[in-house]
């Protein structure tokens, strides 16, 4: 075994991706010393992306003041190349759900301005490509407020502008660009999502996750009226029907609401990351891959981090191990391309106890050693 690629995404709300790379690097050299390890922290668009891309790159951090989701001052960070010509940025550093109360989350309420104060920094700074991963967002305004905070307008039928939040949708009548921000037009967006939601519908934004982030079922049907209403007035004003652009109900409709407004295109996640971390390249000549997550089941290899590590490997003839917190479906992974699936439980625990992080490094760090000592005895044979 000379050489091993650890690709984890995080097992969210434990660890990072990071700290399970330390200790499954940990769990290798325990067995095989010499071996040449190399971390690539992986994510799909959602929290972790600036991370995963920025750990690997030559990438300046910077910050800048901006607005949570209720509209209260705040600093956000993400990163821009050394050439100074593309920021990597995730929404949720300025719109993302864990920065509200869990008493003061209302999708209704609130707005992605805050991730368009981002942009606009990024913009003022020379930056002429936006790479943006729109996971984890605490909002349900189709992007309105990421549009307003660089100029657009949202008028109502009496051409009163309105608030940029969820409970506008229903009543724009008109967006008006007269002073939307200039450099958006020399400017090209790439927005990573993680899921194909349809913009509205049973499986669009407000039905599926307007109830995570504070909604009622009645507040929910709310929203989702004001989506229809919204993507028609799009599909009249700017010739763009919305409704079924797989990915445009991520992040609260903003995958779907920002196309017609800015030389944007929705791409895969985990593809962008990849590509940006030349991932083909550095997996050529492995050995193995080690890759994981919180979950592992049945759509852990449908267009998820995991998915796109596996098709990757797939491709280099690499084969992949998987480990998770709790694993279901050990035979359609196996199926789908894994060559094993680990749960790094060894003992019935409680949720409380599973979650715990040094617990979980624990483990991972043992189960890992395990699997390369299973490996170890095929080497000697």
């Amino acid at each position: 075994m000379k050489r091993v690629i650890l690709a984890f995404d995080s097992f969210k709300g434990c660890a990072s991706s990071q700290e399970i790379a330390a200790s499954a690097r940990q769990g290798i050299t325990d067995v095989f010393p010499e071996c040449a390890v190399v971390v690539v922290p992986v994510a799909d668009g959602g929290e972790g992306t600036v991370e995963a891309i920025c750990s690997n790159m030559s990438v300046e951090r910077v910050s800048c003041r901006v607005h949570d989701p209720l509209m209260n001052p705040m600093e956000a960070a993400y990163g821009i190349t050394s050439n100074g010509s593309t920021a990597i940025l995730e929404m949720a550093a300025a719109s993302g759900l864990p920065l509200i109360p869990q008493e003061k989350r209302n999708p209704l309420l609130t707005t992605t301005w805050g991730t368009g104060e981002m942009i606009a920094d990024a913009l003022q700074r020379g930056c002429r490509r936006i790479v943006m991963g729109i996971g984890g967002s605490a909002t349900n305004d189709a992007g309105i407020g990421l549009l307003a905070a660089l100029g657009y307008r949202f008028l109502d039928e009496r051409g009163e502008e309105l608030p940029p939040v969820g409970e506008s949708l229903g009543k724009i009548a008109r967006v008006d660009g007269s002073s939307a921000n200039k450099l958006l037009c020399e400017t090209s967006f790439t927005i990573a999502c993680d899921v194909n939601n349809p913009f509205y519908g049973s499986r669009g934004a407000a039905a599926v996750y307007a109830p995570q982030k504070g909604a009622s079922p009645d507040e929910v049907d709310f929203l989702e009226k004001g989506m229809i209403h919204y993507a028609q007035v799009i599909k009249e004003t700017r010739q763009m029907d919305i409704s079924e652009i797989p990915g445009a109900g991520a992040a609260g409709g903003l995958g779907g609401g920002v196309l017609p407004f800015l030389n944007a295109e929705l791409q895969s996640g985990i593809d962008i990351v990849l590509d940006m971390l030349r991932f083909r390249e550095t997996i050529q000549g492995a050995d193995l891959i080690f890759t994981g997550e919180g979950k592992l089941d049945k759509q852990t290899g449908m267009g998820k981090a995991l998915g796109g590590i596996l098709h990757y490997a797939k491709e280099e003839a690499v084969p992949v191990i998987a480990i998770g917190g709790c694993v279901e479906a050990c035979e359609i992974l196996n199926e789908m391309g894994f060559a094993s699936i680990f749960s790094i439980q060894t003992a019935p625990v409680s949720l409380q106890e599973a979650m715990d992080r040094d617990f979980a490094l624990k483990n991972i760090r043992q189960v890992v050693t395990q699997i390369m000592r299973t490996i170890q005895i095929g080497t000697h044979g």
